[in-house]
């Protein structure tokens, strides 16, 4: 960077002069370079005078500054400029934009005990039974029997994408699967009296239900799994016909490795060493890319699995 410099007059000597001709000829010089620094009018500030800055180079500062929002968020703007500037910018929209994903519609599978389907020449329809809507579906609910296995919590949290995420308070899923030697209560042989391992369960304000069971087994022909059907009320939920999404989960391959390396779930550790979620005739589109629920926990203290749940609603 240039800059100018300002050098003041040398001092006269001592006792010397140059009388009024002097005088008059430094008067006229100073007049003349007026005048021409008038006429250019790009000439620097610094060239006006001593102590003012240096040359011409140009200061870039970045500003932000608050704009008009014509929705609840904010607006920000960014402005460039010489010295100090004001930046300025609008918004529109609702601040921050949550995004989910609906879930992948599926198949309930031969065993829904939903009525839409039959079992020993009879409707099978859990969700007609007293005491459906329960949060433990471990026991049976017109026997004593309770089902056996490693402890497992699942939560699902059911979203509304067609309406940014909101959730969807009061909706009601239906849940069920297999026991730990991949069998199905009302259908498989010497349990079809049996309907454990199969609840209903309403959406709370934050769009959550919870249930407790055991972590299912792993049944040859089919990766690990859990069903559910999601009712747009309790009072809709008495038939599978009349849900809004059927689909399925399952979990991490850490828990799952865990938990089949148990000796009470040998027959699906074999069972799954035959399959994948690529392989899987459910799974294998997306290798279930929206449907493995966080896992976490131990063989000991029991899991928990936690899934969100998008429904176009």
């Amino acid at each position: 960077m240039s800059h100018t410099t300002c050098t003041p007059p040398s001092s006269a000597a001592p006792g010397h002069h140059g009388g009024l001709a002097h005088d008059l000829r430094i008067l006229n010089e100073r007049r003349q370079a007026l005048r021409w620094l008038a006429v250019g009018t790009s000439v620097p500030f610094s060239l006006w005078g001593c102590g003012g800055g240096g040359d011409s180079t140009t200061s870039t500062d970045t500003t932000t500054g608050t704009g008009t929002d014509t929705g609840s968020g904010t607006g920000t703007g960014t402005g460039t400029g010489t010295g100090t500037g004001t930046g300025t910018g609008t918004g529109t929209g609702t601040g921050t934009t949550s995004t989910c994903n609906t879930i992948p519609s599926e198949t309930a599978g031969p065993y829904p005990g939903d009525g839409t389907n039959t079992s020993n020449g009879s409707v099978a329809n859990a969700l007609l039974l007293s005491g459906i809507v329960r949060s433990d579906i471990r026991s049976s609910l017109t026997t004593s029997t309770t089902a056996q296995g490693i402890a497992l919590t699942i939560r699902l949290k059911l979203v509304n994408t067609s309406s940014s995420c909101a959730n969807l308070a009061g909706y009601a899923v239906y849940l069920w699967h297999c026991d730990r030697d991949g069998n199905y209560s009302m259908y498989s042989t010497g349990i079809t009296n049996e309907n454990y391992l199969r609840g209903v369960q309403v959406a709370d304000a934050n769009g959550e239900v919870s249930f407790t069971t055991i972590f299912p087994g792993c049944y040859d022909g089919r990766y690990p799994h859990v069903h559910f059907e999601v009712f747009p009320s309790l009072a809709s939920a008495t038939s599978g016909n009349n849900d809004v999404k059927t689909s399925q989960l399952t979990f991490t391959a850490a828990a799952l490795s865990e938990v089949y390396a148990t000796s009470a779930y040998a027959t699906s550790r074999t069972n799954l060493s035959r399959i994948s979620l690529s392989s899987d005739n459910v799974f294998s589109d997306d290798s279930a890319a929206r449907q493995i629920a966080e896992t976490s926990g131990t063989v000991t203290t029991g899991y928990t699995a936690v899934l969100t749940v998008g429904v176009a609603a």
